[in-house]
């Protein structure tokens, strides 16, 4: 760059949202012919387009060759920018929609399948009832770490994430706020009509031959049923399976001898439905926390601010009542 852009003189009268938008997609496919294509314009255009917007910043935005474009790293941070003006004008239109009509509205968030499948219905019936005329977009989204890229592109609005280790170890976290909703917990679960579930007395040692379900390395899961066998000086249990799907392991375990460790709130509130049963095995104390995450000085809408509002709540109220408590098994003794 020559010297500091005069946005009045400069910026704001040549550079233009469409502009931006035609650049996005030229990012998007690699190529000028397919972004021209996309967007329903010849490709003279689009590289007329471009062409302007470098002579305006004076830098240059894209690096061409035989095999299609690059974006140069001054693109890349026009990018950035421009993706969270894009962001602020449709909140701006989020919120237009909402005055307009309080009763409608748009809220698009991710979490992982252990929270949809357990922790989250109850909350979507609430709203449900309260604003049906506001639409959830649940995204499926595992948070192993967080470095959650729908967010990041700010193609959703928030994410509710379980912590696998703490957020300051987490390179991804800069960016990011993170808001404590509650603690859960894991326990070791199988079917009710296992071997395991049948015995009056369980150790540790009793299920280091047991068929394993685990969750992924470095997963909460994964991470406690280590230390928990580390502690009792067992070699690590057998592994038959490995898999972050909730649905896969209640149901595997639901049918026959596998073992599997989960979160407290899956088991409590879906033990009967599945037929599964909290193993009396102790487990070191970690509780697991479960975060609201947002990306810094991003304004939301009135309708996530709306959802978020009854979330909160109703994740208080869980938090103060047995959901995410040991429930007492009948015939069962503590070792």
């Amino acid at each position: 760059m020559a010297g500091p852009v005069d946005w009045s003189n400069r910026i704001g009268r040549r550079l233009k949202l469409r502009d931006l938008y035609i650049l996005f997609a030229v990012d998007q496919h690699g190529s000028m012919a397919r972004a021209a294509a996309r967007l329903g314009m010849s490709q003279p255009s689009v590289s007329e387009v471009i062409a302007k917007m470098e002579e305006t910043l004076e830098v240059k935005l894209l690096d061409r060759g035989p095999r299609g474009v690059q974006t140069t790293r001054y693109g890349r941070a026009l990018l950035q920018r421009a993706r969270a003006a894009f962001d602020e004008l449709n909140q701006a239109v989020r919120d237009i929609q909402f005055l307009a009509d309080p009763t409608i509205g748009q809220v698009r968030f991710g979490c992982p399948e252990s929270i949809s499948a357990s922790l989250l219905p109850p909350v979507i019936e609430e709203f449900a009832r309260e604003s049906p005329g506001i639409t959830l977009y649940v995204h499926q989204i595992p948070t192993l770490t967080l470095e959650l890229p729908e967010l990041h592109a700010r193609r959703i609005d928030f994410v509710i994430a379980r912590l696998n280790k703490p957020a300051e170890e987490d390179s991804n976290h800069e960016d990011l706020v993170l808001e404590h909703l509650l603690d859960d917990e894991i326990v070791i679960a199988a079917g009710t009509q296992s071997r395991w579930a049948r015995r009056r007395k369980l150790s540790l040692g009793d299920l280091v031959d047991a068929p394993w379900i685990q969750t992924e390395e470095g997963s909460w899961g994964a991470v406690s049923i280590g230390e928990a066998f580390r502690r009792a000086g067992l070699q690590q249990p057998r592994t038959s399976v490995v898999t972050l799907s909730v649905h896969l392991r209640t149901h595997l375990a639901s049918r026959g001898d596998f073992v599997t460790a989960i979160p407290r709130s899956v088991l409590n509130l879906n033990a009967e439905r599945f037929g599964l049963r909290a193993l009396q095995v102790q487990l070191p104390a970690r509780p697991w926390p479960v975060v609201l995450v947002k990306l810094k000085n991003r304004t939301l809408g009135a309708p996530v601010d709306l959802f978020l509002q009854r979330l909160r709540q109703h994740f208080g109220h869980m938090a103060k009542r047995d959901v995410l408590r040991a429930k007492p098994t009948p015939g069962f003794l503590k070792n």
